[in-house]
């Protein structure tokens, strides 16, 4: 075994042009009042690897193009579709009327294990502001909320990590309904 050097990873990468043709995630993801650029960056470099359809920026969450965003999601913004709403209540409402399960990542008195959860797609990942989380009137619309097990002093993880062990579930689960016999 031999670590890859930076030009072996850069030649399996597909360009911005050949992902438009690759099959995007059936999921979405509602950013609701980050204030952290830096999140915002490191949720936009995490939606890119695991191909999400969309971010939607909401609230007070940052749009590119801003250094801050660019600084962590190494120009993932680019590969990623987003698109800025105002109220996040509403569009939750509007991607619910859709068919979207929504999903939100926060704790609730019927919060789940994310691990355990029944997860079906078309989905909406929603996450919060860093300090006060998802917004009630969000939660209310909400089909599911799914925690992470916590068993130290603090009881949540950065938003961007979070976001990030979230997603990657939804992948493999996604993966796991897609995946036929003989792959």
């Amino acid at each position: 075994m031999r670590k890859r050097s930076f030009y072996e990873i850069q030649s399996t990468r597909p360009t911005i042009e050949q992902l438009k043709h690759i099959d995007r995630m059936p999921a979405v993801a509602v950013l609701d009042d980050i204030r952290s650029m830096h999140n915002v960056g490191a949720i936009f470099r995490t939606a890119d690897g695991v191909h999400l359809q969309k971010l939607y920026l909401c609230g007070i969450t940052a749009k590119p193009p801003r250094d801050e965003i660019r600084k962590t999601s190494l120009g993932a913004e680019e590969a990623v579709s987003w698109m800025y709403n105002q109220q996040s209540e509403y569009l939750v409402q509007a991607l619910s009327k859709k068919g979207y399960q929504i999903i939100s990542l926060e704790h609730t008195t019927r919060s789940v294990d994310y691990r355990l959860a029944d997860y079906r797609f078309p989905i909406c990942l929603v996450v919060g502001h860093e300090f006060k989380g998802v917004k009630e009137s969000v939660i209310q619309h909400s089909d599911l909320a799914i925690e992470i097990p916590m068993r130290g002093l603090k009881q949540s993880l950065n938003v961007s990590v979070a976001f990030g062990i979230a997603i990657y579930e939804i992948f493999r689960h996604w993966n796991l309904q897609t995946k036929t016999i003989g792959d």
